[in-house]
């Protein structure tokens, strides 16, 4: 009753948040040139305004951008954010998820983005500048170098300065923002940028002439990394003193970077409190106390069991035919997952043999699947609806449809295998969850995984943090082994299929 008279107050506290977030704007979904893209406007009528594109990075959406929407026009800007292709509510695939392969899909989008925001009648076609994260930074970077009608772009967590052109005036009046958390590639990148205008230059240095649109400058962000550089005051801040220095920005307001991430969190710890009664509803019997394992076989076949499923995930993740899958990164993901389950499965099967006292093979009754069912929609609902009202683009669009069951079903057999090699203790899920998340760390690091997967860490270990209290819950409650499998693979798997770029 506690739990469910808290989850209700953050519920309506979030919810309430979230409405008040749109004051002072007015915000439309529209589709342009085959390009879905979030328009952000004063909610006062204007004309000549300033208009300012933004772009996303790889794996996010415009509504992962909403902030800086929201903060800029409350300075009275017009703001277009596209969904690139493979993102958010985009359908289209990327060809590759090779930089240069994607640079002309993602040159299209823009293209079709600044035309628009060129079109609204409240603007003004010779003011407009851009804005990137990551993959878009090195994008609206390539498009401004291109353009030079373009006032001014700010690049957030460039990666590289392949798309900087060699002459120091191009892009006109660009920013560069890195958080001081972030990866030592990010920080070179944005010095080097830096340094092609002025070569002893360094971070909090404003070197050019912005009349002139020569200017350069680069700061780094203290306390925060690849995503949350996005939440940071000063990141906002000093995007919209750059931009209003090149277009002179006709508002003042303060930055806007917590209005909607904030409520969404508490919509988070809503749904994430409100499972318990849920499950004390569905699951009114509590499980007795476990029966001590039998330590031998579980020294025999259980760490070595799961030692031999990472070895063999972590290498064969990359040519199993789930690599194929057209998601970037969430193909690998898959195999990883699904391998890795097997190993576990069949681990538990022979510790099973070997030792007495060991749960059976876990089997659905009627009323169990009834359960399990409700059990998932919350779970996909736990996930979907506050990411998708406060952080990025969570719903399923184009082959994310038949994509979603492919990755929850590798995810429940790893999950299962997890679950079943536990053996009823408290901490060996929570341990093997932990290994599982170093492996994938040190397969990134030497280049069997993606590289993308260290950015994406933190996320997965949040994700597989939840995923254990929810787990231990269901244990707690007598529910089957598969079940905890089964919502957490819903809990986790959803996030990723949605997110990660459609390829093919």
């Amino acid at each position: 009753m506690a739990c469910l008279v808290v989850a209700a107050g953050l519920a309506v506290t979030g919810a309430m948040g979230l409405s008040r977030a749109d004051d002072g704007t007015v915000a439309r979904t529209l589709v342009v040139d085959g390009v879905p893209v979030l328009e952000v406007s004063p909610d006062v009528p204007g004309t000549g305004r300033p208009a300012v594109v933004v772009a996303h990075g790889f794996a996010g959406s415009a509504t992962l951008m909403r902030g800086f929407a929201d903060t800029l026009a409350a300075q009275g800007y017009v703001v277009v954010v596209p969904d690139f292709a493979g993102h958010g509510r985009n359908a289209a695939r990327l060809p590759a998820t090779d930089p240069g392969a994607a640079r002309a899909p993602h040159q299209r989008d823009l293209d079709a983005a600044v035309r628009h925001a060129r079109s609204l009648p409240a603007v003004d076609p010779q003011r407009i500048v851009l804005v990137g994260h990551s993959m878009g930074a090195a994008a609206v970077v390539s498009y401004a170098a291109d353009h030079p009608k373009i006032r001014a772009t700010v690049a957030i967590s460039i990666g590289s300065t392949a798309a900087l052109p060699d002459d120091p005036a191009l892009p006109r009046n660009l920013l560069l923002i890195v958080g001081a958390a972030e990866f030592a590639r990010f920080h070179d990148a944005a010095v080097a940028a830096l340094q092609r205008a002025e070569p002893t230059a360094s971070f909090g240095e404003t070197v050019g002439d912005p009349a002139a649109g020569t200017a350069r400058r680069a700061v780094l962000v203290p306390g925060v990394e690849h995503i949350s550089v996005l939440y940071a005051s000063q990141a906002h801040t000093e995007t919209a003193a750059w931009l209003d220095a090149a277009v002179a920005a006709p508002d003042r307001a303060p930055p806007r970077p917590h209005d909607r991430l904030v409520p969404a969190a508490l919509l988070v710890l809503a749904f994430g409190l409100g499972f318990v009664p849920l499950a004390a509803l569905l699951l009114p019997g509590r499980a007795p106390p476990a029966p001590a394992p039998d330590r031998p076989a579980a020294r025999r076949y259980a760490y070595g069991g799961l030692a031999g499923a990472l070895l063999l995930a972590v290498p064969a993740a990359g040519i199993v035919p789930t690599a194929r899958l057209p998601l970037a990164v969430g193909g690998y993901a898959a195999g990883f997952f699904a391998l890795a389950g097997v190993a576990l499965i069949v681990a538990y099967l022979l510790d099973r043999r070997s030792g007495p006292g060991r749960p059976p093979v876990p089997q659905a009754g009627r009323r169990q699947v009834a359960v399990a069912a409700v059990l998932v929609g919350y779970a996909a609902a736990a996930v979907a609806v506050p990411l998708t009202l406060g952080l990025t683009h969570a719903v399923p669009v184009g082959a994310r449809w038949w994509l979603l069951p492919v990755v929850i079903g590798c995810l429940a057999g790893y999950l299962l295998g997890a679950e079943l090699l536990a053996a009823g203790t408290r901490w060996r899920q929570p341990l093997i969850l932990a290994l599982t998340v170093v492996a994938l760390l040190a397969a990134a690091l030497v280049g069997w995984a993606p590289g993308f997967v260290l950015l994406v860490l933190p996320l997965l270990v949040l994700l597989f943090a939840w995923h254990a209290g929810w787990s231990a819950l269901l244990r707690h409650r007598s529910a089957p082994r598969w079940l905890p499998a089964l919502v957490g693979a819903v809990l986790v798997g959803w996030p990723i299929t949605t997110t990660l770029p459609l390829t093919g």
